[in-house]
């Protein structure tokens, strides 16, 4: 559990807009602020709110005048959305953020952090991947529409930042997972598909269970709660550590510098590894079998987490015990 002190800069009467607050980022993040005993949580469900329309976030943001913002909202899946609906991925999360972030310059919001994705970064980009790689060589072309959008809004807050004074800071998260996580087996990410295809194999006593690709690639995955306690974490930081992320103006001092810092663990695994742990959560009895024919995606995504970690703060959840928990998770939603 985060503890919250005295020193903290967000106020436990502050008000606070959890955008996307449905979902598995936004989930975790509605948790670990209550725990921590936040009290005035603002949310919208995408039929009370439509992000993607401009009037409706800035008539919300004049009337509910939050003072920080998380943006955990966003269209996402896994590498078979990302290759289905390229145009739905850009022009939405395009939309969504760039409609949040004016709104909360607009309405004096104090701080805001923008939740992006470590697909950001380049396809062949040195491991672990630092902060300072962003926009150094060609995208993965299975989420590019994804990734372009992303680097869009990481873009915007720096811009915000350098002409207005905002303090809008950018974090990208390695692979996530955990409850709240979406369970479909075409359009979700690597580990709650795993989990369904182990899960309904067991109980229908398949003998195998086929996993996309050669196994080989390494991921990095990281529990969501720790993800989002992270995240109270970096809204809480004093002014002057927090000014030390917020980006440079490169015209003035020649150095590339976003308003970025990754959220990871650390250390990585390959798939074939990461299916047997989830075999073995689940209880599934049969055979692995890897699927060659079907894409890869990036051979390694190890985020370097140095910047975190020298402020303070390191994640608490192992692999296995977080995979235990999302398990179970699953089972209870399906019950």
């Amino acid at each position: 559990m985060l503890t919250i002190t005295m020193s903290d800069v967000m106020d436990l009467n502050a008000n606070i807009y959890i955008a996307g607050h449905r979902g598995l980022v936004g989930t975790a993040l509605m948790g670990s602020l209550k725990e921590a005993g936040y009290t005035n949580l603002l949310f919208r469900t995408h039929a009370e709110l439509d992000l993607t329309n401009q009037a409706a976030v800035e008539a919300f943001f004049k009337l509910k005048k939050p003072d920080y913002v998380f943006l955990a909202a966003a269209k996402v899946g896994g590498i078979y959305a990302n290759n289905a609906y390229p145009a739905e991925f850009i022009r939405d999360n395009l939309a969504i953020q760039t409609n949040i972030i004016h709104a909360a310059y607009q309405n004096n919001v104090k701080r805001l952090i923008f939740l992006g994705s470590s697909c950001i970064y380049p396809k062949f980009a040195p491991q672990p991947i630092k902060e300072e790689h962003l926009l150094t060589g060609q995208l993965e072309e299975t989420n590019r529409p994804y990734a372009l959008a992303k680097i869009a809004g990481v873009e915007m807050c720096w811009s915000y930042n350098r002409q207005y004074g905002t303090q809008y800071l950018s974090v990208m998260p390695t692979n996530l997972y955990g409850p709240g996580d979406n369970y479909h087996l075409e359009n979700s990410h690597v580990i709650p598909a795993l989990i369904r295809k182990f899960h309904e194999a067991k109980i229908s006593g398949a003998p195998s269970v086929t996993v996309w690709g050669t196994g080989a690639p390494r991921r990095e995955f990281m529990f969501s709660s720790d993800m989002a306690d992270a995240c109270v974490f970096l809204m809480n930081l004093s002014d002057e550590n927090l000014h030390n992320l917020l980006g440079s103006d490169e015209s003035i001092t020649g150095e590339f510098s976003p308003p970025l810092i990754n959220i990871g663990v650390g250390e990585d695994l390959t798939i074939r590894e990461l299916a047997e742990m989830v075999r073995d959560v689940v209880g599934f009895q049969g055979e692995i079998v890897f699927d060659s024919t079907r894409p890869d995606g990036t051979q390694r995504k190890l985020l370097d987490v140095s910047k975190l970690s020298a402020l303070g703060w390191k994640a608490r959840t192992s692999l296995k015990s977080g995979l235990e928990i999302a398990y179970l998770s699953f089972i209870a939603a399906r019950n």
